[in-house]
């Protein structure tokens, strides 16, 4: 069984599918089985709410009918606290001027020569000799390799590939999805990339993997699983997951988890998402204060990215922007 093989139902529990897990009490503590009364410092909890004990696996199936609502009901508040946690960047700092790396793509490039992400700023900035003399800025800000050319691009991608780069294994998987840069669309081909991405620590490819489950591409389609990866991918950052996340919750009407999961993308960069609020507000379904937290958290971010050369970069390609 894979990493990513695990059960998705873990939420919704069935008569047929029990868990307990062995606890070790803090101090030895003396519990009591919920079924059956006994005492012991060795029960094992129900996985899903952790509210209760049980001896073994035949107290807890004994116990289910009593049980089940509540577990359900404790099961669903423990996964809403992780989920609407404020999740840890999914992205480190540019490795130049270590300012922290804009949520849009145009902000920011992957370098197929080192596998670094590198901010526009600083691959649009002079570079300079030991001397300080400027030189010809056509070559990587942090390794100095030259730009490539043509189809050196793809060359360069596909042996950071060979050497286990979760980034450009990504890439790949979206070129199959795609069809793009003269890979043959093979949405299969794709979700084999986006696992291995993520078994390798890439965690936009949930997202990759969620996509394909919406939208039945590769796999059958499957809503619960394609939440699942949705989920999964915004609880360890993926802003692109969390806005998706709202979207969905809003479609549903679920209104109040829409704007949650919103906040949590306008803090992360996602600007779009604050135009979401905004109409909810407009509607009159979020309140002034809730639109306004959103605004300060995005003024926030624009305050965390912004630097001279970043504008400067901006200002040289028309049309461009990075946040």
């Amino acid at each position: 069984m894979s990493k990513l093989d695990v059960s998705i139902d873990k939420m919704n529990i069935s008569d047929d599918n029990i868990t307990v897990e062995t606890t070790a009490n803090k101090d030895n503590e003396l519990s009591v089985c919920a079924n059956c009364g006994k005492g012991g410092s060795d029960l094992k909890n129900c996985t899903a709410c952790k509210m209760v004990k049980y001896c073994n696996r035949e107290c807890q199936i004994a116990h289910r009918p009593q049980h089940k609502k509540e577990c359900r009901k404790r099961a669903a508040e423990i996964h809403d606290i992780e989920l609407f946690k404020q999740p840890p960047s999914l992205h480190d700092d540019c490795p130049i001027c270590f300012l922290r790396l804009p949520f849009l793509y145009t902000g920011r490039r992957y370098m197929t020569c080192c596998g670094k992400e590198i901010c526009s700023g600083c691959i649009r900035a002079p570079l300079y000799d030991h001397k300080g003399n400027e030189i010809d800025n056509q070559k990587c800000a942090f390794c100095r390799a030259p730009h490539p050319t043509g189809d050196e691009f793809l060359e360069r991608e596909e042996k950071r590939k060979d050497l286990d780069d979760p980034i450009a294994i990504y890439n790949q998987g979206m070129y199959y999805k795609d069809g793009a840069n003269g890979y043959p669309q093979d949405y299969t081909k794709a979700l084999e990339f986006y696992h291995r991405a993520v078994e390798l620590g890439y965690i936009e490819a949930y997202n990759g993997i969620g996509h394909a489950y919406d939208n039945g591409r590769g796999v059958e389609f499957d809503q619960k699983k394609a939440m699942h990866y949705y989920e999964l991918a915004a609880m360890k950052g993926s802003i692109k997951s969390r806005g998706t996340l709202g979207i969905k919750e809003e479609l549903a009407g679920n209104v109040d988890r829409a704007i949650k999961h919103y906040m949590i993308a306008v803090r992360g960069g996602e600007g779009q998402t604050l135009e979401y609020i905004k109409e909810i507000y407009m509607r009159g379904q979020a309140t002034k204060e809730e639109y306004t937290k959103a605004l300060q958290a995005y003024q926030e971010y624009l305050g965390e990215i912004k630097s001279v050369q970043r504008d400067k970069a901006a200002a040289e390609r028309e049309g461009y922007r990075y946040y």
